[in-house]
């Protein structure tokens, strides 16, 4: 232990890439996860009957497809592969017809009548360059550009309120509202920045590289990270929750893949008072209400072109997905929620038994909220698609208090690690020139509650990684005492 030079809490995504990144570097590593399982919001359960298995957090992974990090990795020889739909993305209508994100941006535009011509306009720019547009947006908002025209014009729209940008862009109710569901990943109301710059990425993600998840599920991505470390000489010991750092061994460098909620609860006896009450300040986002399904059989969408995405957006048209949202950031539960549905088994069919499906659905809600959604979500996926509760076999609920609970980094239900507005995005989550820095000495945060915030991408802590790097060669160490 006293050869150790990293030290990494949190065997989540960021925690595991950080991890990856140092002992790659020839760092020796050792990584402590408080769950009996690595993997955090990347994990995969048995969550309803025998033979079913359900993404406990995330299921959809573009921003994993894309990472400049992970495509240094040779994730693919341990273990890693992506199944890709043929549609990034569906959203129905009340008319039985759907919208559909298509790899390209051509046959997009057809299902989007007379918008075609303006999609296309729009992000064929976006999904041309967009290894290098991800290379500048999956960092530190405030850095000096490698590519400015690119990110330039990707910011002249990205700042623009959601609902704002597809009005104007748009003339017709369907391309507003596929961008609005796209956009409302964000968690934001859609009248608030920089709730454009969610949609443009995504969008743009699913012309270039789709929205693809693991074959097998999304705990495959843990594991070849996991992998990947175990074969640069990085060790992993799990089910030992670390409580306070001052009973760590000394090490060059402490990474901490908790949000600073947990960061203050763990080494807040450690923080400067001035940086230790920025964290207290640190505001977190809206919660997720989930519910995984074993299905009977697929889900009887009304538009059957439903079934050709691992994704469908739930929400009917703007208006209805921007009230949705205005009132879940107010603290109401919306009568119409904005509803987020996986169907893994149409594509990936080792995850239920032979004949069965599964399906992976959550709705936004207040941050902490108590209440029982299921009524509610269910209601959305009835109306397009009549006749699912027939195919229900079981369901596994959780409300954020249970998302918590067993990962206690979505904070009152927020898998985002952080609210999105502006504000945050720059300054993530204290104001400081390197913000994955803190200022005691070799003690750095990387999970999704600092730059460039949620998603599995792993760029949170690798950037922290790089950070450890530049400071150890600057002789400063982390000392436990």
């Amino acid at each position: 232990m006293d050869a150790l030079e990293a030290i990494v809490i949190g065997a989540g995504p960021n925690g595991l890439a950080a991890a990856v990144a140092l002992a790659r570097e020839g760092w020796k590593v050792q990584v402590y996860e408080a769950a009996d399982e690595i993997g955090g919001g990347a994990r995969t359960l048995p969550l309803t009957l025998p033979g079913f298995l359900h993404d406990h957090c995330s299921g959809i992974h573009p921003l994993a497809a894309a990472s400049p990090f992970f495509k240094s990795l040779p994730l693919a020889q341990h273990g890693l592969a992506f199944v890709e739909p043929p549609a990034a993305c569906a959203h129905p209508f009340d008319d039985g017809t759907a919208a559909l994100l298509l790899r390209s941006t051509r046959e997009t535009g057809e299902t989007l009548g007379q918008d075609g011509r303006a999609w296309r306009a729009l992000l064929d720019p976006l999904a041309r360059d967009f290894d290098a547009l991800a290379a500048e947006t999956l960092c530190a908002l405030l850095h000096l550009p490698r590519r400015p025209i690119l990110l330039a014009r990707f910011g002249l729209s990205a700042l623009l309120p959601a609902a704002r940008l597809a009005r104007i862009r748009f003339r017709g109710s369907r391309a507003r509202a596929l961008f609005a569901g796209i956009a409302a990943h964000a968690v934001r109301p859609l009248e608030a920045s920089p709730t454009s710059a969610f949609g443009l990425l995504l969008a743009a993600a699913g012309h270039a590289v789709g929205w693809p998840f693991p074959l097998g599920g999304a705990q495959r991505i843990a594991e070849a990270l996991a992998s990947t470390l175990r074969e640069a000489g990085g060790e992993i010991t799990t089910g030992t929750r670390v409580t306070s750092t001052e009973g760590l061994p000394p090490a060059r460098a402490l990474l901490l893949d908790l949000t600073p909620r947990q960061v203050l609860a763990v080494a807040g006896s450690r923080l400067p008072p001035g940086y230790g009450r920025a964290l207290g300040r640190f505001r977190y986002g809206p919660g997720a209400f989930k519910v995984d399904y074993a299905l009977s059989a697929p889900i009887p969408w009304r538009a059957r072109e439903c079934a050709l995405a691992g994704t469908v957006h739930l929400g009917g048209e703007i208006d209805e997905i921007a009230r949705a949202a205005r009132e879940v950031s107010a603290g109401e539960m919306p009568a119409r929620p904005f509803v987020l549905l996986a169907q893994h088994t149409l594509f990936d069919p080792s995850r239920a038994p032979t004949g069965r499906h599964t399906a992976w659905a959550y709705c936004h809600v207040p941050h902490a909220f108590a209440g029982d959604a299921t009524a509610a979500l269910e209601a959305q996926i009835e109306r397009f698609a009549p006749g699912f509760r027939e195919v229900v076999l079981a369901r596994s609920v959780r409300r954020p208090a249970d998302l918590e609970r067993e990962n206690p980094n979505l904070v009152g239900g927020d898998v985002g690690a952080g609210e999105t507005s502006l504000r945050q995005m720059l300054f993530r989550p204290a104001v400081r020139t390197v913000p994955w820095s803190t200022p005691v000495p070799g003690l750095f945060l990387c999970s999704a509650s600092t730059p460039p915030g949620g998603g599995v991408h792993g760029m949170c802590g690798f950037l922290a990684a790089l950070a450890a790097q530049r400071a150890a060669g600057r002789g400063e160490r982390w000392s436990p005492r």
